[in-house]
C-alpha cells in the first residue's frame, strides 16, 4: 500500500507542476479539439460521408493517436528530462521513496491528464451525436493499455536519447510524426498504399487506434477478429514498452547514483 500512496503523491506533483505552467496544460485541451475538428470536417469531405459518421470515426484516432501519444508520450519525456536537469531525481535517490513509487507516478499523473482528454474529445464530439458503442470497461482497458505504452516508450527514449529539454521536441518529432501518420491519427489507413499497409502491421499506434476505433463503433466482444487481433498486438506491446521502460529507468537511477 505504500507504493500507492507514494505513487498518488508523486503523481499529484507532477500534476501541480504542470497546473503551475498553466500554458502546458491549455495546449492540452486545446490541441485535442482542434485535431478533432480537423479530423472529423476533413473526413467528412474527403469520404464524402456525413459530418456525424466522420467525427465518429475521428474521435477515437484523435484520442488514441494525437492526443495520448503527444501528453503521455511527450510528456513523460519532458518530465524525466526537466527533473534530471534540475536534480530531481538525485534528491529522489536520498528520499525514503521506493523507486517503484516514481514509476507509478509518472503513470498516474499522466493517467489523470489521458482520462481528461478523454472526457473533452467526446464531449466535443457529442455535438455531432457521436456515442461510445462498445463495453466501457474494455474501453478503459485499451485506453489504460495505451497510456501505460506510451509512458513505457517515453522511458525508454528519455533515458536513452534526450539529455536536454530541446532534444524532446526533436525526438517526438522523429519518432512521434511517422508513427503517427502510418497510425491513422491524421487521415485514415485505407487512403495508404499496400507497401505502406504492410509497414503498418508493425506500428503500435495503428494498432491501439484500430482496436479503439472498432471497439467504440460496434465491437462489444473478443470474439470479434479484427479487434482481437489488435487487442494481442497491443497487449503484447503494453508488456514490451513497460518491461523496456522499466529497465531503462533502473539503468538511469544507477547513473544517477555514480554522478
Amino acid at each position: 500500500m505504500n507504493y500507492i500512496y507514494e505513487a498518488i503523491a508523486i503523481g499529484r506533483r507532477i500534476l501541480l507542476e504542470l497546473f503551475r505552467t498553466y500554458r502546458t496544460m491549455l495546449l492540452w485541451v486545446v490541441f485535442p479539439i482542434s485535431m478533432l475538428l480537423l479530423n472529423g470536417f476533413v473526413l467528412a469531405e474527403g469520404s464524402k460521408i456525413s459530418t456525424a459518421e466522420s467525427f465518429k470515426l475521428a474521435a477515437p484516432a484523435t484520442l488514441i493517436g494525437s492526443a495520448l501519444f503527444f501528453s503521455c508520450l511527450g510528456g513523460t519525456m519532458s518530465t524525466i528530462v526537466t527533473e534530471r536537469e534540475n536534480l530531481t531525481i538525485k534528491r529522489l535517490l536520498i528520499a525514503p521513496i521506493n523507486s517503484v513509487s516514481y514509476f507509478l507516478g509518472i503513470f498516474f499523473a499522466y493517467a489523470v491528464i489521458g482520462c481528461g482528454q478523454t472526457l473533452i474529445i467526446y464531449t466535443v464530439a457529442a455535438f455531432w451525436e457521436v456515442r461510445f458503442s462498445g463495453s466501457i470497461a474494455l474501453g478503459i482497458l485499451v485506453i489504460l493499455a495505451s497510456i501505460a505504452s506510451y509512458v513505457g516508450m517515453g522511458f525508454v527514449l528519455a533515458t536513452k536519447f534526450a539529455r536536454r529539454a530541446e532534444d524532446v521536441n526533436s525526438l517526438v518529432a522523429a519518432v512521434g510524426v511517422p508513427l503517427l501518420i502510418l497510425g491513422g491519427a491524421f487521415f485514415p489507413t485505407t487512403f495508404l498504399s499496400k507497401d505502406l499497409l504492410l509497414i503498418t502491421q508493425f506500428n503500435p499506434v495503428y494498432h491501439m487506434s484500430e482496436a479503439f476505433t472498432a471497439l467504440s463503433i460496434n465491437s462489444k466482444t473478443l470474439s470479434d477478429g479484427d479487434w482481437a487481433l489488435h487487442l494481442r498486438f497491443l497487449s503484447g506491446f503494453f508488456i514490451v514498452a513497460i518491461a523496456s521502460g522499466w529497465l531503462t529507468y533502473r539503468k538511469m537511477l544507477r547513473s544517477e547514483s555514480h554522478l
